[in-house]
């Protein structure tokens, strides 16, 4: 099952996913900002007996990292990033300082992931594809027995990500949306980054930035 919250000024989405046969889950993308975001989450989490088992990141744009250090330690789980994201994830605390966002607590990443990965917890599986483009290691995971994609900041619903930011290439996201995004089934939903979710099917037939 997945969980989701909405967290810190950029409205992000930061998703926590369940094995409801075991309570094992994984937490994609802890945008929490502010103590109290980082509260909830914890509350949550701890109300509903969890046992975090990877902490997981689509791509390290600052309003996905916000609570990596708290999350890593209050859960004791190592953080996975793709290594071509690194050079971005290094940025966070100059970004922070531009933004005039105070409080980030920098952290580490403790192990690489790459296309083909796949993370099991209880009897849930999640396959990674490399998805580049408003990232360079940004990354989306796969639930085929549920059928749906956490998707980061690729695809939303009538939109797509943003390519004006450094390191981002317009190019390899609309290449990844097609060649990655748009060869899922109609039917699997997206779960993004910012919004609401959508569908595959939907987005191939409606999007206005990339048709299928």
């Amino acid at each position: 099952m997945v969980h989701s919250f909405e967290f810190s000024p950029f409205q992000e989405n930061t998703y926590v996913i369940v094995d409801e046969a075991t309570n094992e889950s994984v937490i994609i993308d802890p945008g929490c900002y502010d103590q109290a975001e980082k509260e909830a989450l914890g509350q949550f989490i701890e109300s509903k007996n969890l046992t975090v088992k990877y902490l997981l990141l689509t791509h390290s744009h600052l309003d996905h990292v916000f609570g990596v250090a708290y999350v890593k330690r209050k859960f004791g789980v190592k953080a996975y990033l793709h290594e071509r994201d690194m050079v971005i994830f290094n940025d966070v605390p100059t970004r922070c300082m531009v933004y005039g966002l105070r409080g980030y607590e920098p952290s580490e990443i403790d192990a690489y992931l790459q296309e083909g990965d796949q993370f099991k917890f209880g009897d849930t599986v999640l396959d990674v594809l490399f998805v580049p483009g408003h990232a360079p290691g940004h990354v989306a995971f796969v639930n085929h027995a549920e059928r749906y994609v956490v998707g980061g900041d690729v695809l939303f619903r009538g939109s797509v990500g943003r390519t004006d930011f450094p390191y981002c290439n317009h190019a390899d996201l609309l290449n990844s949306i097609r060649t990655k995004m748009y060869t899922l089934p109609d039917d699997y939903v997206v779960y993004p980054g910012h919004m609401d979710s959508t569908t595959i099917g939907h987005e191939k037939r409606t999007n206005p930035f990339v048709r299928g």
